[in-house]
């Protein structure tokens, strides 16, 4: 079953192999200030899901250079991406925002920018911002969507509409970035149509790239408590691979797909245990679209 992978796409753009590198930007997120909640999504870890990138305590640079020191010896084209990871990127002043994003795409190795954020968060300013920093190099923006279905939305806290969304993948494609969405496979509740439901309805509204996610239970989450009290039933491995095989069928040749599975920190996760063998299940989700 043929597809567009994230590290073919990136080949045929840069022309090697790229890197990413998370780095942690010192935002916070409306769902945890206040502004619309305190205890952020119902899956959300307390670092934001950001337990793979650098230490906010250092700048942009020293992230981004300890980040490249890590795997250099891997990486021979000597290309990376800096990727603005844990809460929500865009949550800032503007000139907050462009201090950090020059800072990083004003490296000499950063060949591109990637910023998660939510759809919520991009005020015209902001778009202004995204449309100057990707004349410099090629931006992405990742939206966490997670689930077109409004039950499910109000359950995991997402707090924005399905409107909001399109409007801001309007904003972003207006401006030329790439953008790209995250999708969470397994959301309480939902059936396998749902879920597919998800996927088709991304693809038609005209996203550059998708991210699937496995919903995995953290040490420390609201998510945690429902599955302990046993509110939660995580997919079990069969069902996720054949779930993907049913996505990926669905998806376009041209959207990009950046993701196929998902963890947390071993140390931190719940379930499923079995997603923490990620080799084992690349190679299931590989036979399995052979």
């Amino acid at each position: 079953m043929k597809y567009y992978s994230l590290n073919n796409y990136l080949r045929d753009t840069f022309g090697d192999k790229v890197y990413k590198i998370s780095i942690d930007g010192g935002f916070t997120c409306p769902n945890r200030d206040g502004t619309l909640d305190t205890r952020g999504c119902i899956f959300c870890s307390k670092g934001g899901s950001g337990e793979f990138s650098q230490s906010r305590k250092l700048s942009v640079s020293e992230q981004l250079d300890a980040g490249k020191a890590l795997v250099e010896n891997k990486i021979k084209s000597g290309k990376y991406i800096a990727y603005f990871q844990p809460f929500t990127n865009t949550y800032a002043p503007v000139d907050v925002l462009r201090e950090k994003y020059l800072e990083a795409v004003n490296k000499d190795y950063i060949v591109a920018l990637s910023i998660a954020t939510r759809p919520d968060c991009l005020e015209d300013d902001v778009i202004k911002l995204l449309e100057e920093i990707n004349s410099i190099k090629p931006v992405f923006v990742e939206l966490g969507l997670q689930t077109i279905h409004e039950r499910s939305a109000e359950y995991i806290r997402r707090g924005y509409t399905i409107d909001i969304y399109e409007k801001a993948v309007n904003k972003l494609k207006q401006i030329g970035v790439n953008v790209v969405v995250h999708l969470i496979l397994g959301l309480p509740g939902e059936s396998r149509e749902d879920m597919l439901e998800s996927v088709d309805y991304v693809c038609k509204i005209g996203v550059d790239g998708i991210k699937l996610q496995l919903l995995h239970i953290l040490k420390g989450t609201d998510l945690e408590k429902e599955y302990l009290n046993g509110k939660v039933r995580p997919l079990e491995f069969d069902e996720y691979i054949n779930l993907i095989k049913d996505c990926v069928e669905i998806i376009p040749e041209n959207i990009v797909i950046h993701r196929l599975t998902g963890d947390g920190a071993k140390k931190d996760l719940i379930a499923p245990l079995w997603s923490a063998d990620k080799k084992k299940v690349i190679n299931a989700l590989n036979k399995a679209l052979e």
